[in-house]
């Protein structure tokens, strides 16, 4: 009896090895074949700049937010969180960003497309921790607002294998545009434009050129009337290797606050090499 549960045991054993040891293969020979470009990895791989107008929020603000991106052949929802410190007053800010959770389900052609293992994760997939650092480098109300930042992507996200996150960290510098085209003291509502130019650069695995550099850039539209705020903007970045590394997306956000609390809702839209379509509402709380 003993002997017929050793063997049982050894049967059973080999045969995880052997599944185990025919995953790992599969992996290792597809992750020569990623491509590290926004176009062949999750919609949380490659952060697109966020634009903040030209000017820096005073007051603490932690942010709880779902999302759901859906394109063909692959559907995806996290959970963001976010902490924004004003550091000092009106000068400079850090902020820390991270998908808590994702959760996705690909298609077997998009699978294949991206050479990634699985169409969905068998464990727990966090995302990057993303740092950003801001300074107020002017503020005038006549001329135009100014803010400067350096932004760090870590690699902390997971599932490589199935091209959700990088596993490489990327970096960015940027400057931040703002001013103020109209505005009403007496009713709270304004018109604002703002712009974004910078330098973006993300590793790969590419042995002969270890990372991809791209100019980034962004235009766009704030309008404020009581608590109520709406933003409009296009962004993206232009890579040079010219292999899905040039995406564009178009945002819309309306907030609405009211005592120190935000309800945020926000719709981004791909045009190019991003080819999602992304909905999220978020509730903000300022201190």
């Amino acid at each position: 009896m003993r002997i017929q549960i050793l063997r049982f045991c050894l049967f059973f054993g080999s045969l995880f090895l052997c599944v185990s040891s025919t995953k790992a293969l599969e992996w290792n020979e597809k992750v020569n074949y990623l491509i590290y470009s926004p176009r062949y990895f999750g919609p949380n791989a490659f952060p697109i700049p966020e634009l903040v107008g030209g000017s820096l929020s005073n007051r603490w603000e932690v942010e709880l937010r779902g999302e759901y991106y859906k394109m063909q052949g692959d559907k995806t929802k996290d959970i963001f969180t976010r902490l924004y410190i004003p550091v000092v007053k009106e000068r400079v800010g850090v902020n820390v960003s991270w998908i808590f959770q994702e959760w996705y389900e690909m298609s077997p052609e998009v699978r294949d497309e991206r050479y990634a293992v699985e169409l969905k994760s068998p464990i727990v997939c966090r995302g990057d921790v993303i740092l950003n650092f801001y300074f107020q480098a002017l503020r005038n109300e006549k001329w135009m607002d100014i803010v400067v930042s350096a932004n760090l992507k870590t690699a902390s996200g997971g599932r490589l294998c199935d091209a959700r996150y990088t596993d490489a960290a990327s970096y960015w510098f940027d400057v931040n545009l703002g001013r103020t085209l109209w505005k009403r003291k007496d009713v709270n509502a304004s018109i604002r434009v703002q712009a974004l130019a910078g330098f973006y650069c993300w590793m790969t695995n590419n042995v002969v050129n270890r990372q991809n550099d791209a100019f980034s850039y962004g235009v766009g539209l704030i309008g404020t009337y009581r608590g109520i705020s709406l933003d409009y903007n296009c962004a993206g970045f232009q890579g040079y290797r010219d292999n899905g590394d040039k995406p564009i997306i178009l945002r819309t956000k309306v907030n609405y606050e009211i005592k120190k609390n935000i309800i945020s809702f926000q719709y981004k839209h791909g045009i190019r090499d991003f080819c999602y379509n992304g909905y999220s509402l978020a509730y903000i709380r300022c201190f």
